[in-house]
């Protein structure tokens, strides 16, 4: 099956290779088995990296779009360089939403994605090509960066492994920004094991970015215990509403059940600001993304009007009205639009202002529910997998599908999704788990309770064939 999962692949020599890579590649870089990573260590292991995480190794970093398309980083992201540093492969640059502004992978300008177990189906968004590129087991690890759910939704969707990490844990130097105080690099695995040993190999403090923080990074495959007796576990009422597919509903609550016969405790707790998550996070993310994005005029880098044969620019004003226009995607001209539109005077007290209001109420939220509980449960996504263009025309119904993942990202709190069963239609479901900042091992430990109680994680798409992915 063709998936679309790279952008650009590399040679066995390191060089790179364009994703018009041809039948066999994938063969070059053979992922190694769980067992090779169940010693913690990262040498020769390969890694996919989501393109909108620069490579200092002659790799486009495009970050899925056209106005980044012929720019080559001189550096390596920090995330980057300690996958190095540890020994790992990088093997490929994965397919995003453009600026990872989407949630199926269908606005990348460079191509397509599509869902290994269906493909006609989206893999999710935005990290979608790292998480297919874990799924069919092309690579075992995989980076992506997750703001409102980028790295946890395609994981459901995939049936993989998805962690976000408390904001500031790992550093945003050399991630291509699109919304600042929301942006987190994330990993993708096929176990909560392999999750742990990558997460451990990428944190820590950076100099280069004051938005990290200096936490003591402790070796997080040693809080995988098994052990959940007496593990506070809450059920967040606000997360069962109508909406929610059944198979889903019943996948986390069967899963709810489990932990409590391993001793866990579970409570029914309240997150009463959680239904004004995806109405704060659509108004803070685009304030951000038309902040960020205004660098990309055509004159610095990247994509300019000025010597495209097909534009006309012929002022200063052309080169930066056509350079935007052309090289842009209507999702995020959409995205820049209205994050103009809340900043601008007049309607930053209306919008913004209380935007930010609202999200230390959620964050309180947060706060007070983890005075009871060490951590909580939800499903990661409403619905399992949804069909390639069936929300394409709708920018509500795809905004919504992030309504259980962007309060964590609000809130700059660590969260997994792990594997949680099937659908009736074979679809995998995830289930989310969330922490307090800080909390990434109570996070790993519940997570991988539950994924010793099944064989979900091994399980592959039925055409796991890894041909011209």
């Amino acid at each position: 099956m063709k998936t679309g999962a790279y952008l650009t692949r590399a040679e066995p020599d390191g060089s790179a290779r364009s994703r018009t890579a041809k039948k066999g590649d994938l063969a070059k870089h053979p992922a190694p088995t769980i067992k090779t990573l169940a010693t913690g260590s990262l040498k020769g292991v390969p890694v996919a990296v989501k393109d909108i995480v620069v490579t200092d190794d002659g790799r486009p970093s495009t970050a899925a779009s056209k106005i980044l398309e012929p720019f080559v980083s001189p550096y390596d992201a920090t995330a980057v360089a300690k996958l190095r540093e540890a020994g790992a492969i990088i093997t490929g640059k994965t397919n995003l939403d453009e600026f990872a502004m989407g949630s199926s992978t269908e606005t990348s300008a460079l191509g397509k994605t599509v869902n290994p177990w269906d493909p006609e189906r989206v893999p999710g968004g935005s990290s979608g090509g790292s998480a297919v590129a874990v799924a069919t087991r092309d690579v075992p690890l995989a980076l992506g960066t997750d703001t409102g759910g980028s790295v946890r939704q395609p994981a459901a969707f995939c049936g993989v492994v998805g962690f976000k990490p408390t904001y500031g844990r790992v550093s945003r130097y050399g991630m291509i920004a699109m919304a600042s105080s929301l942006d987190q690099a994330g990993t993708f695995s096929l176990t909560v094991e392999d999750t742990a040993t990558l997460l451990t190999a990428i944190s820590g403090a950076d100099p280069h970015d004051a938005t990290s923080v200096d936490q003591p990074v402790p070796d997080y495959r040693k809080a995988l215990t098994g052990d959940v007796k007496g593990l506070k576990v809450g059920l967040p009422k606000e997360y069962f509403i109508d909406g929610v597919q059944p198979e889903v509903e019943q996948a986390v609550r069967a899963a709810a059940d489990e932990l409590k016969a391993q001793g866990a405790e579970i409570t029914e707790i309240s997150l009463p600001h959680t239904k004004y998550s995806i109405a704060v996070y659509y108004i803070v993310m685009p304030a951000e993304a038309s902040s960020n994005l205004a660098r990309y005029d055509g004159i610095r880098y990247g994509y300019s009007a000025e010597t495209d044969p097909e534009a006309d620019a012929k002022t200063l004003l052309d080169i930066y009205l056509q350079t935007k226009s052309r090289g842009f995607g209507d999702e995020v001209k959409r995205r820049i639009m209205l994050g103009t539109y809340v900043l601008s005077s007049g309607y930053y007290d209306a919008y913004y202002k209380q935007a930010m209001a609202v999200r230390t109420l959620i964050q309180k939220d947060f706060d007070d529910a983890f005075k009871d509980v060490d951590v909580i449960l939800t499903p990661t996504t409403p619905t399992t997998a949804f069909k390639i263009g069936e929300k394409s025309d709708d920018p509500l119904q795809m905004y919504l599908n992030d309504i259980f993942t962007v309060p964590a990202n609000l809130a700059g709190l660590p969260a997994i999704s792990v594997p949680a069963g099937f659908d009736k239609q074979g679809l995998p479901i995830g289930l989310q788990l969330m922490g307090p900042q800080w909390g990434e091992e109570t996070v790993l430990r519940a997570a991988h309770a539950h994924e010793q109680q099944h064989d979900w994680h091994a399980q592959t798409p039925k055409d796991n064939s890894k041909e011209g992915a």
